[in-house]
């Protein structure tokens, strides 16, 4: 009596491989290599001597941290990525603080004009940008704010998206549990902060994360309103960098390079919080 070997030869299933996701995939990885490519040569370059930067070799033939070292003892630079932190942090927990507690409100309160003041400020998002520069450089001028850090912050302090989305999650919070908070004696401030917030992690993770790299990479407003460049936001120290630069591509590349690291960081380890946040946001919407 024989027994029977089981056979170990492999089946490749062709038939649940679908001509639909292949040219999904194919799109894709062209998508992304297209995304990918400048930021390598970016890096690249910034690792590149003078005399190689026209050398289109990927892999530099002789890598060195010079230019990194030269950037970074820069202190104009350095005076730059401060700015750049103070501005995107301080504006991030503006728009955390003010846009949930907006959000709550109109959310979880029933008062005349409610829904009126909710249209209103979600008619903002259809204003473009460029149409509000003007009003805000006035406004800027009145106030005294213009080559301030208050000019360059106000117009991100609170925004219509981040009121939106704050919105929409707060209404699932049930408003059993607010009500047990106020049998307890807690005030409505307290409520938001303490009971209302933690359950909408997810959207106050997604908002911080878009709002920092937003004001981040910010150049249009920040280079309007500045005139000092103690004041320049990365950015537009970087721009002005190139000019002054505009032969010294190995230094441009760098400074890029080093601008580009925290939002590429923020991306890589928050990159959970982001996509949970969107995946959130579109389902309560």
């Amino acid at each position: 009596m024989t027994a029977t070997v089981p056979s170990t030869e492999f089946k490749f299933n062709t038939s649940s491989i679908r001509p639909g996701r292949i040219i999904a995939w194919t799109v894709l990885f062209i998508g992304g290599v297209i995304m990918i490519t400048p930021l390598l040569f970016m890096f690249s370059t910034s690792l590149k001597s003078a005399g190689q930067v026209y050398d289109l070799r990927l892999i530099p033939a002789a890598p060195s941290f010079d230019n990194y070292v030269k950037v970074l003892s820069d202190g104009r630079f350095m005076r730059w990525f401060f700015n750049s932190t103070f501005v995107a942090v301080a504006v991030t927990l503006s728009n955390v603080f003010f846009d949930s507690l907006v959000g709550y409100t109109l959310a979880k309160f029933q008062f005349r004009g409610r829904y009126f003041i909710f249209l209103a400020i979600l008619s903002t998002l259809m204003i473009p940008t460029e149409m509000l520069v003007i009003p805000w450089y006035l406004m800027s001028a009145q106030l005294g704010w213009i080559d301030s850090y208050w000019g360059i912050m106000f117009p991100g302090m609170m925004t219509a998206f981040g009121t939106f989305l704050m919105k929409q999650f707060f209404e699932t919070v049930p408003d059993d549990f607010l009500e047990a908070a106020r049998v307890d004696g807690l005030n409505e401030f307290t409520i938001w902060w303490k009971v209302a917030m933690p359950l909408v992690t997810p959207a106050l993770s997604a908002l911080a994360i878009f709002t920092f790299l937003g004001n981040w990479t910010a150049f249009f407003w920040p280079l309007i309103v500045t005139n000092s460049r103690d004041l320049y936001t990365l950015p537009v120290g970087l721009s002005s960098f190139a000019v002054e630069q505009s032969i010294q591509w190995e230094m441009i590349m760098t400074g890029a390079a080093i601008a580009t690291i925290p939002t590429l960081l923020v991306f890589l380890v928050l990159q959970r919080y982001i996509v949970r946040g969107v995946m959130l946001a579109g389902l309560k919407g």
